[in-house]
Parts: structure tokens; sequence; C-alpha cells
């Protein structure tokens, strides 16, 4: 495969790998090869035995697609292709339009865990990135880290910045298409402005034009609670917050965030921050 125009590319020495996962950080997640290749006309890899590493691949242009055990995936711009170590796979740039990416190989003892965090299961490896332009730009600077030289020092900043990363990209998987997580984050959004309200799942599936039940399942897919509870837990939020940052009395918070009954306020906020209101407010922060 020849170069691309306007490519860029930083691939760490194996023996500094070597040495990078046998020290404390970079044991646990290490970027061992990182790149541009814009306009990636032609591009192709196949690795039947898989790889060592994890590889992730941030589409911002054109559109490619992947071959793996479980059948081939189209990416196009605004999403990630997610390769845990040693799955078999082919991927490369479709003809008429080629791929512009960003990507990164990913080692370390921490990596299956990360991975997995990110992608909901083989079949689905391609993830919707919520921001495009925050992902890119962690790529950047991993990326331009490595350019700069290959000390200790910039191995566990590109480290860090890749953690965060994988952090994103497992807090935008959803399981589904791109218009069924924006329904997930509109109503996620709708929550929010509306924490004091009681809403029902009917009423923000309604609001998404989907079933109660379809709803329900993918708004517990893309965020880990059922809407209740997470109604609960941003009401909660918002209850710590005015506990630091006001004088009202508890009553008055229960009734501000929509609880009648302030001793049933009080329950709720220990089963989610394991201390009573007042108990909370006297401990010291900061």
């Amino acid at each position: 495969m020849r170069g691309f125009a306007g490519e860029r590319i930083s691939v760490l020495a194996r023996p500094l790998m070597r040495e990078a996962l046998g020290l404390p950080l970079t044991s646990r997640l290490l970027v061992t090869d990182c790149g541009y290749f814009p306009n990636a006309a032609d591009h192709r890899r196949s690795r039947p035995q898989g790889s060592g590493q994890a590889i992730v691949i941030v589409c911002v242009d054109g559109a490619g697609w992947c071959r793996l055990p479980s059948g081939q995936v189209e990416i196009g711009p605004g999403q990630a292709l997610v390769i845990p170590p040693g799955v078999p796979h082919t991927y490369g740039a479709v003809g008429e339009r080629p791929w512009t990416i960003w990507w990164m190989h990913l080692d370390g003892a921490d990596v299956a865990d990360l991975v997995g965090a990110a992608l909901p299961d083989l079949e689905r490896p391609v993830i919707h990135v919520g921001n495009l332009y925050q992902v890119v730009a962690l790529v950047d600077d991993v990326l331009g880290r490595m350019e700069r030289d290959d000390s200790v020092r910039s191995r566990q900043a590109a480290a860090g910045t890749a953690w965060h990363l994988l952090a994103l990209l497992a807090a935008d998987r959803t399981g589904g298409p791109a218009g069924r997580d924006d329904a997930v984050r509109q109503a996620q959004q709708y929550l929010r402005e509306h924490v004091s309200a009681r809403v029902s799942v009917a009423e923000l599936a309604a609001l998404a034009q989907l079933s109660p039940s379809h709803f329900a399942a993918l708004f517990r897919r893309a965020t880990g609670f059922g809407v209740l509870r997470y109604q609960t837990r941003l009401r909660m939020s918002r209850a710590r917050e005015l506990l630091d940052t006001t004088d009202q009395a508890v009553a008055e918070i229960a009734r501000a965030l929509g609880y009648a009954d302030p001793f049933y306020f009080s329950r709720q906020f220990r089963s989610v921050h394991g201390v009573s209101p007042s108990g909370y407010r006297v401990q010291h922060k900061g």
C-alpha cells in the first residue's frame, strides 16, 4: 500500500513497546501505533489471525468497510470502528469515496475492559461518535505526542488521552442506528430540563415516536438505567448541588424537585448518596 498525500503516522519501536508494557502506567494502556490517512484511496489491511492490539478507526469523511467473522459492516463519517485484539479482520476504503480516518492501535492489561465498555458486542463494532470534533482532537493529541518524541513522558500522556477517548466512545455506544441514539439523547436532555417533573416512559416514547417498550429498551441500553432510576439520579444530583450552594431547608429542596414528602425525598437521597441530605450538607468537601 502506498502512502497518502498529507498522511501522518507514528509507530512505537517494538523494543520500546516491550519496555513500556513493563512500566506501571503504560502497562495498563499503551498506544503502539497512531495515524491520520486523508482520502485513503486503495487503503486495505488484512489480518487473518487478528492483531495483537485493539484497533480504533475514526472516520471523518468518505466511507470504508470491515469484514469480521460475524460479517461485513460499513463505516461512514461520524462513526468509529473498534476491533478487539485477536479478532481476524480485513478492512479498507470504499473505492468511489475513500475514507479519511484517524486511527490508533492499543495494547496493555486494561485494553480488553476498555474496549468491552465501548463495544456493545462484536457483531456491532461500529459506534456513532457523539462529538466528532472532540474525538478527532484527542487522536490528534495522541499522534502529536508520539511524533514529538518516544520518551516515557510522551507515552504516558498519550495513554491518558487514549483512555479519555475510549471513555467517550463507551459513553457514545448506542447498539442501534444514530437516529435512535439521537432519540435517547433528546430524551435525556428533556429530563434534565424537566428535573422537577415526573415524566413517564410513555411520554418520552411518544416524543421519540417509538413504542414504550422499544424506547425503554433503547434508553436502558444507552444509559445503563431505566427511565425512572435515571430521573431519580438526575434529581439527586440537583439536590446535592442545592445542598452545596444554598441555605435552603431540606423540605424546600424536596419541594423544588417535585417531592411533596420530604421524608421520601430523604430516603431517595440516601439510596443514591449513602447519607441523608442533612448529613451530606455538613460533610467537609473540596
